[in-house]
């Protein structure tokens, strides 16, 4: 199985998708057995699977992304999170990793657990996610690509954009292979995001993360969890067709479609989809944007 890294050496741009293990088994059948075979025919370059807060479903991610991998080819990547886990469990989750036969990690510091969200990293946990790419890039080598996140608007926890794009050339000075960005819906943002990492130093692919809208309450209610800023220009869209879900689907594509293609216009290396599971919205998108 190929290494994300290794993609880009033949491939100038990239399309891939995210997805999440569902809440219940009856969901994950239909993940497994119906959903991922859809967005197996959308021939992505590479589908990453998070886990959420917490970590509750490491053991799922794992699964998922082995089966994407053995059932379909597809380069899978694994989301790991740190700030949950000791030291020794990353250790013991990374080898789970490579015994499956993962070779794409993002690595991430991840949110405390909803049961301890004042939780703060002790000295058995890795407190920043480039202390987990140091790790795994020193243990692992080149053997692994990894991931890393980027923040278009800055991270909730970052003083500042200057010392947000300093964590940032940490995470790839201690090995990160490439960035994919927290989802935005204004290109602005994720050119002078650009700007000022290549002005940093830091010379990796930074891929834009796209969210397609599919729910105008949901999106409000999305943004307001991860802190990324909704434009007036989508409030004037879709606020108005709230209640129409036919409209709604319509108008993402649409936005999504445009957004893409002026990124790609631009210089973007790809697109990373926020699918939240959704094959329909990304389906048309994709099409739309490789045509």
């Amino acid at each position: 199985m190929y290494k994300i890294s290794e993609i880009f050496k033949n491939k100038k741009v990239t399309f891939s998708l995210e997805i999440f293990p569902m809440k219940t088994p009856e969901g994950d059948i239909r993940l497994i057995h119906e959903i991922l075979k859809e967005f197996a025919l959308l021939k992505p370059d590479f589908i990453s699977c998070t886990y959420g807060a917490g970590g509750g479903n490491k053991d799922k991610t794992l699964a998922i992304v082995e089966h994407i991998q053995k059932a379909y080819n597809i380069p899978s990547m694994a989301h790991l999170t740190c700030i949950s886990h000791t030291k020794e469990e990353i250790a013991q989750i990374m080898q789970k990793i490579v015994a499956k036969g993962i070779k794409n990690v993002l690595a991430m510091r991840g949110d405390p657990p909803k049961e301890e969200p004042q939780k703060v990293p002790g000295i058995d946990n890795y407190k920043y996610s480039s202390e987990l790419v140091s790790y795994i890039r020193k243990e692992y080598k080149d053997s692994l690509s990894l991931a890393v996140a980027g923040f278009p608007e800055m991270h909730p926890l970052s003083p500042t954009k200057e010392s947000d794009i300093k964590y940032l050339k940490q995470k790839v000075d201690c090995g990160a292979d490439f960035v994919i960005t927290q989802l935005f819906f204004d290109n602005k943002l994720y050119f002078d995001y650009v700007d000022a990492v290549r002005k940093a130093g830091i010379n990796v692919r930074v891929i834009p993360g796209i969210l397609p809208i599919t729910s105008y309450d949901g999106l409000l209610k999305f943004c307001e969890t991860c802190k990324a800023t909704i434009p007036e220009k989508v409030h004037e869209i879709f606020a108005p067709i709230r209640d129409n879900q036919q409209k709604i689907i319509e108008a993402g594509i649409k936005f999504a479609t445009e957004q893409c293609i002026d990124l790609l216009k631009n210089g973007a290396p790809g697109i990373h989809f926020y699918t939240l599971n959704k094959v329909h919205p990304v389906k048309d998108i994709l099409t739309a944007i490789r045509n």
